[in-house]
C-alpha cells in the first residue's frame, strides 16, 4: 500500500504549492471510478484550475479551458458551471467582484481534504485513521459506563449477563457508521435474527413483533401506526 499513498501526498504537497497537474491526472486516469460512487472531484479540480487562470488574468484561455474542460459536466451541475461563466467578466479583478469568495484559501484546503477522501474511498481505506477513531470513540462512550459501573459495582455479575448496554451511549454522528432501528411495538434493537421488517403500508416493525402480531403468520393483523391490514406474508426485511 505504500506506493498508492506516497503518489496521494506527492499530489497533495503540489496542492499545497496551487499545482493542480498531478491532481488532474490522477483524477482524468480514475475518472469512471469516480463517476460510478457519485464523486464530483473531477469538476472541482477543473473548475479551480479555471479560477487560477481567470485569477492571473487571461480570459481567452479561460474560456478555452472552460469550453474543453468544463462543458462535460454543464447538464448535471448547472448552477455552478454559471457561476464560473460569469466571472469571465471579471477577468483578472476577481478578488473585488461578487465571486470573490471563489479566491478563498479555504477553497484549496476543502479541495485537497476532499480528493484525500476520495483518493483512500478508491483504495477501499479509511479516510480517518482507525485507531483516532477509536480512541475518539472510547472517549466520549467510556465516561458514562464508567458511571454506571460506579453505581452497579454490587451488582457486576447481574449487568454483565445483559444482551445490550444497560445505558445509552451517544457518540457523535461522524463515529456513527451503521444505522440502528429499534422496534416502536417491542422497544428492542433489531439484531440479525429480529431484523427489521417493511410492511405492506410502509411502515416498519422488527420480525419477532411481526410474528407475535400474526400468530406466526397465521392471520392478518393491523398496522399499530395506520388502519392498513397487514399480511406477514408480504413483508420485507429491510438492509441498513
Amino acid at each position: 500500500m505504500k506506493s498508492p499513498f506516497l503518489e496521494m501526498y506527492q499530489i497533495l504537497e503540489a496542492m499545497k504549492n496551487q499545482d493542480l497537474e498531478p491532481a488532474l491526472k490522477w483524477a482524468t486516469s480514475n475518472s469512471d471510478k469516480l463517476a460510478q460512487s457519485g464523486s464530483d472531484i473531477v469538476l472541482k479540480l477543473h473548475s479551480m484550475q479555471f479560477v487560477k487562470i481567470l485569477q492571473n488574468g487571461s480570459r481567452d484561455e479561460a474560456l478555452h479551458y472552460a469550453r474543453t474542460y468544463l462543458s462535460p459536466f454543464a447538464s448535471s451541475h448547472i448552477a455552478d458551471i454559471q457561476k464560473l461563466m460569469g466571472s469571465l467578466l471579471w477577468t483578472g479583478k476577481l478578488d473585488s467582484s461578487p465571486y470573490h469568495a471563489l479566491l478563498s484559501p479555504s477553497n484549496w484546503d476543502r479541495l485537497a481534504e476532499e480528493l484525500k477522501r476520495q483518493f483512500c474511498n478508491l483504495l477501499g481505506q479509511s479516510y480517518n485513521s482507525p485507531l483516532s477513531v477509536t480512541i475518539s470513540a472510547g472517549v466520549q462512550a467510556l465516561p458514562p459506563l464508567l458511571k454506571f459501573m460506579n453505581v452497579m459495582v454490587g451488582k457486576k455479575q447481574e449487568w454483565q449477563t445483559m444482551n445490550q448496554l444497560p445505558v445509552p451511549v451517544e457518540l457523535d454522528s461522524e463515529l456513527q457508521f451503521h444505522s440502528i432501528f429499534v422496534c416502536p411495538v417491542s422497544k428492542e434493537q433489531a439484531t440479525e435474527d429480529n431484523p427489521p421488517m417493511l410492511m405492506s403500508c410502509g411502515h416498519v416493525l422488527c420480525k419477532q413483533s411481526i410474528s407475535k402480531m400474526s400468530k406466526n403468520g397465521s392471520k392478518l393483523f393491523k398496522c399499530p401506526y395506520c388502519p392498513f391490514d397487514v399480511d406477514a406474508a408480504l413483508c420485507k426485511q429491510l438492509y441498513f
